[in-house]
């Protein structure tokens, strides 16, 4: 049995243990890691700029804690092509184990670059929602307070379909792909989440009165959905995008879930990390009918701070602990999750984004004593 014992003589608020639904199945087969001998094992991806930080400081909390997790870790970069046997290695592996835990990688914006690793890793396993928690932490100054909102978006159509063409010199065009099945598929994980995590409301986001076809089917058919779950007493509305952006600045209590197509998501969680204090407070994870990825829910690789040893692991960290709950570790899981938010709320170790002064490996080192 682990000792949920921390050493500090007062504890804090943590996050509430977060129940991911099942995705919608597309297959028989379910999302479960691989398990050898009690352990299991989990592919490891840091990332570009301080992801190689952020992991180390995962494993070194993982290792005092003594969670029964083996990592298979490949060195992926956002600078390769996708044919690099690096990523094509990796995503076999995440084929083996169903579970993995990522950092952020590079996107280059230049015309001739590969695609996104992220979004080619999402699509290829088809892990088509997106979720990241947005709430307060204890002793991290904010600009709003009582913030506590669940951003699930789609991941594998909208803006990000990726197709895009030159029709002429000088015009461009670029396809928005929405679908019924697609939409009908995350919608349903929204409410499930809403169920399963004793969420009161779901607010649906769009731009459908510009975008009557595209946006019109996402708010039509999540709005079919919701009738699916009225027995539940689940508050359910809608929001045009850009008054969402508003109202999260200046009254985002309103908010609980919210559910969106790809980029209105993407934009959001980082409107969302700047209301709480910084994109490393946020964790997340990506999950289709057979794989699920951890990761930080602002994909913000931080090159100008890479190796100064100052990175705030604790997104990285809170989404391993999501992690540790898909694979049933549910005390692990509150150890460590008790341990971060003891250490931050405490004053112990800050890194300097909280309001601190301490580096990376101190801040990593007080969570461990706070195990």
């Amino acid at each position: 049995m682990i000792s949920l014992a921390s050493n500090t003589s007062e504890t804090f608020p943590v996050f509430p243990p977060t129940s991911i639904p099942e995705a919608t199945a597309t297959t028989e087969r379910p999302t479960t890691a691989r398990r050898y001998g009690g352990r299991y094992t989990v592919t490891l991806i840091p990332g570009d700029g301080i992801g190689q930080e952020l992991a180390w400081a995962v494993k070194e909390v993982f290792k005092a804690a003594d969670v029964p997790v083996e990592f298979e870790q490949y060195n992926v970069s956002g600078l390769t092509d996708k044919d690099d046997h690096h990523y094509i290695e990796s995503v076999e592996s995440l084929r083996r184990n169903k579970i993995g835990l990522k950092g952020s990688l590079y996107t280059p914006i230049y015309k001739t670059s590969p695609a996104s690793f992220n979004v080619s890793m999402r699509k290829e396993l088809d892990m088509y929602a997106s979720l990241s928690l947005v709430k307060n932490v204890p002793g991290v100054k904010s600009r709003l307070n009582n913030v506590d909102i669940a951003i699930i978006r789609e991941n594998t159509e909208g803006e990000y379909s990726g197709l895009e063409h030159e029709s002429v010199p000088g015009v461009v065009e670029s396809l928005k792909i929405i679908t019924r099945a697609k939409t009908e598929r995350l919608a349903r994980f929204a409410f499930d989440f809403a169920v399963k995590n004793n969420r009161k409301k779901v607010t649906i986001i769009h731009k459908a009165n510009i975008m009557k076809l595209t946006d019109g089917l996402f708010l039509r058919t999540c709005r079919e959905v919701a009738k699916e779950y009225a027995h539940h007493n689940i508050e359910v509305n809608d929001m045009i995008v850009d008054n969402t952006a508003m109202q999260l600045v200046s009254r985002p209590q309103q908010f609980d879930v919210m559910v969106m197509p790809n980029l209105y998501g993407n934009i959001i969680s980082n409107v969302g990390a700047g209301l709480i204090g910084g994109a490393a407070l946020i964790p997340g994870c990506n999950i289709g009918s057979e794989y699920a990825i951890f990761e930080p829910g602002c994909r913000n690789i931080a090159m100008d701070i890479q190796d100064q040893n100052t990175a705030n692991p604790t997104a990285m960290l809170l989404s391993a602990v999501l992690m540790l709950r898909q694979l049933n570790l549910d005390e692990y899981a509150d150890r460590i999750n008790k341990a971060i938010f003891n250490t931050i709320g405490s004053g112990t170790a800050k890194t300097p984004d909280m309001g601190g002064n301490s580096s990376t490996r101190e801040f990593t080192e007080a969570i461990i004593n706070a195990l």
